[in-house]
């Protein structure tokens, strides 16, 4: 009886370690690009780790993977339309992997003029069994996990007058598309139409119902993901916009705090707010800069105070990791660490260029957006210490002409997943 109480243990154990090495949306399981996976390799040998499998069918686009069990899920144009596609990665054999089925998204997100980016760029949010994908032109769908099949839509542009800030390029009101992830939080879906209904919607999950919009935050949106946090006791969304940064209720969408930043960011709002206890950071790329922000409880009413605001950090695509009260990602010519609290640089370096980033098991993978080279390197708050590095076996031939690789790297269940376009690689990085 013993054994067979351990043995049910070990199984039971296993499963959580499992499930906890699973990435079921954009930037993983907190939205914070830290996985929780150990066992990984710690060191390269020459060439980089084993290649697994390529997928070349994943159509154009910088959707970014989600990972959970046996199926991978991401979104990608082909011809004329975008597709939300799930691939069986437990039966991969001579270095392929099968497509188990694909749905459509909506119409291919392009433009006239446009030598940057065409399709989807948002990454898909799996939620037991069915997903969500947005696509670029703001069809947002809801379907099985098992098979594709449509549950419902609703179209963030006509359905609830979205708005994108075209700031830097793209058509009114749509700019580069919409580009936000979805956020589920218990019964609701979190979005982040913009426009002067509201910037920010909660859906009801199971139906695509409004359940509530932001009306006292009417922001166009930008193309960053909402992220919720619970500051002073208050649960909320943290919402960075061209204008600045907010929080709004999650019970009701009322507004809590706003930062309104000045100047206004420019160009490109993407990456996602750092949110650790009751400080808010943002960085933005094209000569913005980071900002970091306090929150105080005084009545029952917000109070924001600006702590930096400044141009010594600025991230573009890439995205940024918080560890041990530091900021690590990549800068204008290369990488940087910075202290969070008062925005000091520890150190920079220019071993690699720019380009995206994700954390696990002690070290960060560093993809390059210009060569398609990925890093393997030690945490570390006083120096880049490197410990492997390898390009992508072939480069995409559907990029646009201005276009780079600016799909984050994703590191789930033992193996490291790189987007370039079409191109999906699948590495096995588990310590033998």
């Amino acid at each position: 009886m013993l054994r067979r109480r351990l043995v049910v243990l070990a199984v039971l154990a296993y499963a959580l370690c499992t499930l906890a090495a699973d990435w079921p949306q954009y930037r993983g399981p907190s939205r914070n690009d830290i996985s929780s996976e150990t066992g990984l390799l710690t060191t390269w040998p020459k060439g980089g780790p084993t290649l697994l499998w390529t997928y070349n069918n994943a159509g154009v686009g910088y959707s970014g993977p989600a990972i959970v069990g046996d199926r991978l899920f991401t979104i990608g144009g082909r011809g004329e339309d975008e597709f939300v596609f799930a691939l069986d990665l437990k039966n991969f054999k001579d270095g392929s992997v099968n497509e188990a089925w694909a749905a459509k998204v909506g119409p291919l997100f392009t433009w006239k003029g446009n030598n940057w980016s065409a399709g989807p760029s948002a990454t898909p949010t799996v939620d037991g069994d069915v997903l969500y994908a947005l696509g670029g032109l703001g069809d947002l769908v809801c379907v099985d996990v098992k098979d594709g099949k449509e549950r419902w839509r609703k179209s963030m542009a006509k359905e609830l007058d979205g708005e994108v800030n075209p700031i830097g390029g793209g058509p009114a009101k749509l700019g580069w598309g919409y580009t936000w992830s979805p956020l589920v939080d218990g019964d609701k879906l979190i979005c982040t139409p913009g426009g002067p209904k509201g910037t920010v919607a909660a859906l009801d999950k199971k139906t695509g119902q409004v359940l509530w919009r932001s009306t006292e935050l009417t922001d166009q949106c930008c193309y960053a993901s909402p992220q919720t946090a619970v500051i002073h006791g208050v649960k909320q969304y943290v919402i960075l916009t061209n204008a600045g940064l907010a929080g709004v209720s999650a019970q009701d969408g009322q507004l809590l705090w706003n930062y309104k930043r000045q100047p206004r960011y420019t160009t490109e709002v993407i990456n996602i707010p750092l949110v650790q206890d009751n400080l808010v950071y943002a960085t933005v790329g094209a000569g913005n800069g980071c900002d970091l922000i306090r929150l105080e409880l005084e009545d029952k009413k917000f109070k924001v105070e600006t702590i930096y605001s400044n141009k010594t950090f600025q991230n573009h695509h890439g995205g940024v990791v918080l560890r041990e009260g530091h900021v690590f990602g990549s800068v204008q010519q290369g990488w940087a660490c910075q202290e969070l609290k008062d925005g000091k640089v520890a150190w920079t370096d220019k071993k690699l260029r720019p380009g995206s980033t994700t954390f696990a098991d002690g070290h960060f993978y560093c993809y390059c957006e210009f060569t398609g080279e990925t890093a393997l390197v030690e945490f570390s708050t006083k120096e880049w210490k490197e410990k492997g590095r390898f390009t992508i076996p072939q480069k995409s031939k559907l990029k646009k002409p201005s276009g780079q690789i600016w799909t984050p790297p994703v590191v789930a269940n033992g193996r490291l997943y790189l987007r370039d376009q079409e191109l999906l690689f699948c590495f096995d990085i588990k310590a033998k």
